[in-house]
């Protein structure tokens, strides 16, 4: 993380989610645990098969902003 000179405040690069978060959070669909995928700035839900974008650093909890993941092969 970087730091806003002027506010001095923490900006999140693309990319990254901080680690104490990804262990707090959890899929609000199956209450399942959550994986980072920096690619696609995504927490991953395997159970739902759901996608939850991460803007800005800030993870977007909400199923109706969910991209639905397709069924593996």
């Amino acid at each position: 993380m970087t730091q806003d000179t002027q506010t001095g405040k923490g900006i999140r690069s693309r990319g990254t989610v901080d680690p104490k978060m990804l262990e707090l959070l959890m899929c609000p669909l199956t209450y399942g645990p959550l994986e980072f995928d920096a690619e696609t700035d995504e927490l991953v839900s395997e159970r739902a098969k759901l996608a939850y974008p991460v803007r800005d650093g800030i993870p977007i909890m909400l199923v109706s902003e969910a991209r639905e993941l397709p069924d593996k092969i």
